[in-house]
């Protein structure tokens, strides 16, 4: 019995081992071949140009020495020129503080004349009133017209702004009369106080050194008061020559005094008022005492 012969037996070949991220593919070719040819072609460029030329940091970096070295020579040139200029005006500062001292001391020497030749005008008309008949009619006279330096017992009173002066008076009484500001002391102010120190018995009464007479203006320009249009700033210093205890007690119990309180009170307007033994005041400037004579010449009908 033939036997059928016998296939020699077949090797398989194993199966290729298959990896495990093979259905992912897409991704694992991206992140194999991070860079595409694009990236590489600009990473050949920049290779080149750094192998035949200048590489774009360094010529930041030359230009950012130059423009400091540029700006370091504009400082250097303007520190020379301000070394250079300084000594000339140092020297037009001395000569202008040279000019201003050489002003004020013949400024000083005029008013010292300007007191000479006034108290020289105070005493020929002294002698004036006497020759005349006067006699110490003349010499009342002259004082009360502030003729003459006058000393005595009076009273000092002392008005100032208040420490917080407000800039608007919010309806307030005091802005209807067209003050912008209730805290500082108007020339209606110091009116008050001393048409308010004449009518207490005061005989002579000066504001910061200033005579006044049955002439004399207190007026406002601005925020400042004039006195015979000369300018006074604060505090305001009222000297009068009087029976100083009856005086100051009339003066507070008057109208005006009692104005001037309402005012410290309401509006914080400092005030002090001392009775004082000795108190001197000034001859006003530019005086004239006119005397009248009778007339006797009769009408004719």
């Amino acid at each position: 019995m033939c036997g059928m012969p016998q296939q020699p037996p077949v090797r398989s070949t194993p199966a290729r081992a298959s990896r495990p991220d093979a259905s992912m593919s897409l991704l694992t070719n991206v992140m194999d071949h991070s860079l595409d040819d694009g990236y590489a072609e600009a990473a050949a460029r920049k290779q080149g140009a750094g192998a035949g030329g200048m590489p774009r940091t360094l010529r930041a970096k030359l230009g950012l020495a130059a423009g400091l070295v540029l700006a370091a020579l504009v400082v250097t040139v303007g520190a020379a020129q301000a070394r250079v200029a300084a000594p000339v005006v140092a020297k037009e500062r001395e000569e202008l503080i040279d000019r201003i001292d050489q002003e004020t001391e013949a400024a000083d020497e005029l008013e010292e004349t300007v007191d000479e030749l006034r108290d020289d005008v105070s005493a020929r008309q002294r002698e004036a009133l006497r020759d005349s008949g006067g006699g110490e009619q003349a010499e009342l006279v002259g004082v009360l017209a502030g003729a003459v330096e006058v000393h005595g017992p009076g009273v000092k009173l002392v008005v100032d702004d208040a420490k917080e002066a407000s800039a608007g008076g919010d309806g307030d009484p005091r802005e209807t009369t067209g003050f912008s500001d209730t805290g500082r002391v108007r020339d209606r102010d110091m009116q008050r106080v001393v048409n308010g120190l004449w009518a207490s018995g005061a005989e002579a009464v000066s504001i910061n050194g200033q005579r006044l007479t049955a002439l004399s203006a207190i007026r406002a320009a601005g925020d400042a008061i004039l006195v015979d249009n000369k300018p006074l700033v604060p505090p305001y210093t009222v000297l009068a020559v009087g029976d100083g205890k009856n005086l100051s007690s009339r003066f507070q119990d008057s109208a005006d005094g009692l104005y001037l309180h309402a005012l410290q009170e309401n509006f914080g307007i400092r005030t002090a008022i001392s009775v004082e033994d000795d108190v001197r005041l000034p001859a006003a400037p530019s005086v004239i005492v006119r005397t009248a004579q009778p007339r006797t010449e009769k009408g004719t009908s």
